[in-house]
């Protein structure tokens, strides 16, 4: 047997019939002592399939038909095999099948083909298991691929194929030297980099896996958060300008609700409902996951939605960078020597409220909103271990 013999053969399947009793017509493509099967969309009576002569018969309306769909079939799968002759490069019969079916070849894949496959996929889930915010951090990656394939080897794309470990070390060193990213930035950017190498292995794009003995270090992030004489030092302080009062105000708000900045912002009266211990709750989504939570609306976060409660929103409405902006200024006036962003507000929740006061780690995770525990645990690890000491301790101390 010639295993370098092309061959295109149809034929029924004798096990599978449709409603009407008609069985599909397959078209099997043999090269290279390999085949690939595919589906034409034709169904015939088996009766009327006369495999040898590679026809249906008799002549009718519906066999003519059926006669020339398999004759252009025929016709594009040989251009397709000509073609792929043509370009002097080694081929298989799922590159024929490909070529047919205007797939583009698996060793033609490129990186960037990857990044797109993957953003339009997202882009469609929106919503749904996926946010604009992750897609866009996938839309910034692609674009720090592709000046660095242009800076480092002129050219506008990369070959699956050729992807090697040098690739990703080389990428890093850009990423250093040229953006000059600090580590969080550079370990998230590689790792979505690895998600799409992951991805293209799984689509059988990729055959070996160039991040093998690659190491992406994660950066020991320490968790800065108030406490408790810093965040009762922040409520009792008296400001004598409208705005920073305001920004104090929904900073200890979310420190009472651990609530992000867009869930802040978009906190309406219908989210706030009574729960089923007759108590108010807070209950939505949490943006970044799209995961519903509830949370008990503490006494002292009630007080401030109190406070503005005359106005259209529950809270003062300010954009994320001016808030930033004014709650840095709050901490200089109250002495607080701490870089204050809104997360910290997060961070605090977390930590003085919750953690502090023996709220157990898997309660801590519910009410942050998180998708694993493990995430809690991850950011959290140190200030459990500091609390379990503070518990040895007054245990030595009774038994002493």
């Amino acid at each position: 047997m010639n295993d370098n013999i092309f061959k295109i053969l149809f034929v029924i399947s004798g096990t599978r019939k449709n409603r009407n009793g008609l069985s599909p017509i397959l078209c099997r493509i043999t090269y290279l002592g390999q085949r690939k099967p595919f589906a034409t969309g034709l169904f015939i009576n088996p009766k009327n399939w006369y495999s040898k002569l590679q026809l249906a018969k008799p002549p009718t309306e519906e066999h003519t038909f059926i006669n020339k769909e398999l004759s252009l079939i025929t016709n594009k799968v040989n251009q397709a095999f000509l073609f792929l002759q043509v370009q002097g490069l080694g081929f298989d019969v799922r590159d024929i099948y490909n070529q047919y079916a205007g797939v583009k070849l698996d060793k033609d894949r490129t990186i960037l083909d990857v990044f797109q496959y993957h953003i339009q996929k997202q882009e469609k889930l929106i919503g749904i298991e996926s946010t604009k915010v992750s897609v866009a951090k996938f839309y910034q990656t692609r674009n720090h691929v592709k000046s660095f394939l242009w800076t480092t080897y002129q050219r506008r794309d990369f070959e699956l194929k050729k992807l090697k470990a040098s690739f990703i070390s080389d990428f890093e060193f850009y990423l250093k030297s040229e953006k000059k990213f600090k580590q969080h930035t550079l370990y998230k950017t590689i790792q979505r980099l690895r998600q799409m190498v992951k991805l293209a292995i799984s689509l059988d794009y990729l055959a070996k896996d160039p991040f093998i003995l690659h190491k992406n270090h994660k950066p020991k992030k320490e968790v800065v958060y108030l406490t408790p004489e810093e965040l009762s030092k922040l409520e009792t302080h008296t400001f004598s300008q409208q705005r920073l009062e305001q920004v104090r105000d929904m900073f200890v708000f979310c420190c009472y609700t651990g609530l992000a900045y867009t869930e802040m912002a978009n906190l309406k009266p219908s989210n706030i409902n009574k729960g089923f211990d007759g108590n108010q709750w807070i209950q939505m989504q949490r943006q970044k996951t799209q995961k519903s939570f509830s949370l008990p609306l503490l006494p002292k976060a009630k007080l401030i939605i109190e406070k503005y409660q005359d106005n259209q929103s529950l809270l003062p409405v300010i954009s994320n960078q001016r808030f930033n902006s004014y709650i840095k200024e709050v901490a200089e006036i109250v002495g607080i020597e701490k870089n204050l962003t809104h997360h910290i507000a997060r961070k605090t929740f977390a930590t003085t409220v919750l953690l502090y006061n023996d709220v157990p780690m898997e309660i801590v995770s519910e009410l942050l909103g998180h998708s694993k525990i493990s995430i809690t645990q991850e950011h959290y690890a140190k200030v459990v271990q500091k609390k379990v000491s503070e518990h040895m301790s007054l245990l030595q101390k009774k038994l002493k």
